[in-house]
């Protein structure tokens, strides 16, 4: 647990804030993955007692800074966009296991879905960083919802895809799963809603792309003690359940069962 004070705070789309603080650990020296989460307080009282999860967005390194990006969903939330530039927060993590990078890949292919898509900036940096060919597909409701698409684009070409056809292509994420679309890459990274992820798992899995599911799930401690976040995988033929907040967010997609 850390305190750090506010760096920068910003509506960024329709209740969509982009938050900024410094990191409650040293970047440099803990090599933080794309992908893990911080577990945030929003207040001291104990209206609000659970902690939200939020994925790391950005990581500042230089000056140690870290960014996350959240939807405002309920009464806790709420009173988290209310903070100030210089209020002072209570930080826990990062926690988790993110997204993991392979040297010998060429090509990535992100995916993501509504508030699922701030993760996959970071994501993304690091695999331009280390040289690998970045395409990001990304979905909305519609262009109010549209979020960080100037940053991903800073690391490769964007695929933008809206419900109601007001910013990009009309449809979803999955219409541009297509065989000779999927068949430039060596791996896929997605995030999203849940529904959004067994639909990617289902097509790509029927593409023999590998890749990784970073899963939503409701997390009460964040750090693998209430079993709050406990979600069915399959490991070896045998089907067991494990926590989201320990042993992922990130989960091999082969692996991750939904029932």
């Amino acid at each position: 647990m850390s305190l750090v004070k506010i760096h920068s705070h910003t509506a960024i789309g329709s209740e969509i804030y982009e938050l900024t603080f410094v990191s409650p650990v040293d970047l440099q020296a803990v090599g933080c993955e794309p992908g893990q989460f911080l577990h945030i307080r929003v207040t001291d009282s104990f209206d609000f007692l659970l902690r939200r999860p939020l994925s790391l967005c950005k990581m500042d390194i230089e000056h140690n800074l870290v960014t996350v990006v959240y939807q405002v969903k309920g009464a806790g939330t709420k009173r988290l966009s209310e903070k100030q530039v210089g209020d002072v927060l209570d930080v826990l993590g990062p926690l988790g296991h993110g997204y993991p990078l392979h040297a010998l890949d060429r090509a990535a292919l992100l995916i993501g879905g509504g508030v699922g898509v701030p993760p996959l900036v970071e994501l993304a940096r690091q695999l331009q960083k280390a040289g690998k060919v970045v395409h990001t597909v990304v979905g909305f409701q519609s262009n109010q919802h549209a979020i960080l698409i100037s940053e991903l684009a800073a690391y490769g070409a964007v695929t933008v895809v809206t419900n109601d056809g007001s910013l990009g292509r009309k449809g979803l994420v999955t219409d541009e799963l297509t065989n000779d679309f999927c068949s430039s890459y060596d791996r896929y990274y997605a995030c999203g809603p849940t529904p959004m992820l067994q639909a990617v798992q289902q097509i790509l899995e029927k593409h023999k792309l590998p890749g990784y599911l970073s899963l939503e799930e409701r997390m009460g401690c964040g750090i693998g003690i209430c079993v709050g976040c406990v979600h069915k995988v399959s490991r070896d033929g045998q089907e067991m359940n494990v926590k989201t907040c320990k042993e992922g967010p990130v989960f091999a997609a082969q692996e991750v069962l939904f029932t």
